[in-house]
C-alpha cells in the first residue's frame, strides 16, 4: 500500500444468504414515520452488501419519531459465528468530531473559552504564527500569519494545519518525523501525551493562512488539548462525565474494558480485492486507554449510543430532563461556514454539496451522495457514519467494520442514506 493510499484511509479512517441475520423492532414496517416498502428496501441493501463479501457484518438504524428501525445483519468477523448486533462495538474514527465539538462548546456556553478569542491564551505553543509561502515549499519559508488563530478556526478547520495527500510535499514528511497524529491513519497507541503534542506541533509553520482554507482534521485534536487546558480534565475524562455519562452512552469511550472487548468486532482493511484484519479484539489498539485521546478519531461506539446522541441534537441539545447544549450553540454548530471557494478546495473529502460546522458536516447544496440539503453528520473512515436531519427528524446509523477505500464514503452508505428518506412516511 503506498503512503498516499495510507493517508486517505487515514483521512476518514463472503458470507451467504442462509449466515445473514437481520431484526428491527418493527417487522412488518407498518408505523407513522416509515414504510413497509421503504424498510424492506434498506434491508435488502444491508443484506445485498453482507452477503456480497463488501462487509462481514453490518449495524444500522433508521430513526424518526420515537420509531426505530434497526438492521443487524451477519458477523462481526469474516471467520467469526458471532453475530452482529445492535450493541456491537465498533471504532467510529472521525465521527469522534461531532462529541469533541460539543465539548468545546459546552466550555464555551460556560464562559470558559469565547469563539473569537485567539487560542494562544490556553495554548501559547500556537502563538505567533508562521506560514508557509508555498506548499510545497521548504517549511523555514515563511511569512508572518495575518492574525492569530481562534477558537472558532479550531471548530471549523479553518486553522491552517490539516492534511495533504501528497506525502512527498516537506511540510508532510516534518509531520511525519515527528510523529503527529491528526495528519493521518488514527492510532490510539501513539506514545506522544496531549501536551507534548501541541508542542511538537508548535514547531511547525502553518500550511495556510488562519481562516483562509478548509483542511482536514487535526483541528479536533487542538480542540482537545483546548478542553483539557480550559476545564483542567483530560479530553476523555470531560466526554466521560460531562457527555457520554449524563446521556447514557454506556458504550463510548475511547478504549474498550476487558469486560466488553467480546463485543468488539473485527476490523479489516481493503487489500487486493480482500479484506485483511486490521484490528483484532484479541489483540486490539483500543483495549487500553490512550496517552493521547484523539478529539479526531478516538472513540468506539455502538449504534444505540449513537441514536442517544443524534436524538439529543435534534432535540437542540435535550435529553429527557437534561439541557446539555443550548439551542443556540445546537444551531451553531450544524450551520454551514463555508465559503463556495473553500467548499470547493476541501471536497475531495468533504463531498459535494457539504459545507462544515462546527465539528460536522452540514449539507449545504445539491449531493450525489443520497444526504438532502439541511443534514448535518459525518462519517469514520474505518466504515461508520450517522447523519440527523431536522426537517425530517430523521437519525440515519450505519456501522461496519470495513476500513473506507477513500475519503468518498462506499456505495453502502450512500445506498442506506438515500433509501433512510425514501423510507420516510409522508
Amino acid at each position: 500500500m503506498t503512503g498516499i493510499e495510507l493517508n486517505r484511509r487515514g483521512a476518514l479512517a463472503g458470507l451467504g444468504a442462509a449466515g445473514l441475520a437481520a431484526c428491527t423492532n418493527n417487522p412488518e414496517g407498518h408505523g407513522m414515520a416509515f414504510t413497509a416498502k421503504g424498510v424492506a428496501d434498506l434491508r435488502a441493501v444491508v443484506e445485498g452488501h453482507v452477503s456480497s463479501g463488501f462487509t462481514p457484518g453490518v449495524s444500522a438504524l433508521i430513526d424518526r419519531k420515537g420509531e426505530t428501525e434497526v438492521f443487524a445483519v451477519g458477523r462481526t468477523a469474516v471467520d467469526g459465528a458471532q453475530p452482529i448486533a445492535r450493541d456491537t462495538l465498533f471504532r467510529i474514527a472521525s465521527m469522534t468530531k461531532l462529541l469533541t465539538a460539543v465539548a468545546v462548546m459546552m466550555l464555551v456556553e460556560e464562559g470558559k473559552v469565547r469563539l473569537d478569542e485567539a487560542v494562544d491564551r490556553l495554548i501559547p505553543e500556537l502563538a505567533n504564527r508562521r506560514v508557509l509561502k508555498r506548499l510545497d515549499g521548504p517549511v523555514t519559508d515563511t511569512v508572518p500569519a495575518n492574525r492569530p488563530i481562534t477558537v472558532e478556526d479550531l471548530l471549523t478547520f479553518r486553522l491552517g494545519w490539516g492534511i495533504s495527500f501528497d506525502p512527498t510535499l516537506p511540510i508532510m514528511k516534518a509531520i511525519t518525523a515527528l510523529n503527529l497524529v491528526g495528519f493521518g491513519m488514527p492510532d490510539p497507541q501513539n506514545p506522544l501525551t496531549p501536551d507534548q503534542w501541541i508542542a511538537k506541533l508548535g514547531t511547525l509553520p502553518l500550511m495556510a493562512q488562519p481562516g483562509e482554507q478548509w483542511l482536514y482534521t487535526a483541528g479536533s485534536d487542538v480542540q482537545g488539548v483546548l478542553v483539557q487546558r480550559a476545564s483542567g480534565k483530560p479530553l476523555d475524562v470531560f466526554i466521560r462525565e460531562r457527555i457520554t455519562g449524563p446521556l447514557g452512552m454506556k458504550d463510548t469511550d475511547f478504549f474498550v474494558p476487558p469486560e466488553k472487548l467480546a463485543r468488539l468486532c473485527t476490523a479489516y482493511m481493503p487489500e487486493n480485492g480482500k479484506l485483511t484484519v486490521f484490528d483484532d479484539p484479541a489483540h486490539s489498539r483500543y483495549a487500553h486507554p490512550p496517552k493521547f485521546p484523539a478529539g479526531d478519531s478516538g472513540l468506539v461506539s455502538s449504534a444505540d449510543d449513537l441514536l442517544i446522541f443524534g436524538r439529543m441534537l435534534l432535540a437542540d441539545g435535550r435529553h429527557g430532563d437534561l439541557q446539555l447544549l443550548s439551542a443556540a450553540s445546537v444551531k451553531a454548530m450544524t450551520t454551514n461556514y463555508l465559503t463556495p471557494a473553500q467548499r470547493s478546495g476541501g471536497e475531495l473529502i468533504l463531498g459535494a454539496g457539504h459545507g462544515w460546522g462546527y465539528g460536522m458536516s452540514v449539507v449545504a447544496g445539491p449531493t450525489t451522495d443520497g444526504l438532502q440539503s439541511g443534514a448535518f453528520g459525518w462519517a469514520g473512515g474505518f466504515g461508520t457514519s450517522l447523519y440527523m436531519d431536522r426537517a425530517k427528524a430523521l437519525t440515519i446509523i450505519m456501522l461496519t467494520p470495513r476500513v473506507f477505500d477513500g475519503p468518498d464514503p462506499p456505495a453502502l452508505h450512500k445506498q442506506f442514506w438515500a433509501g433512510a428518506y425514501k423510507a420516510v412516511a409522508q
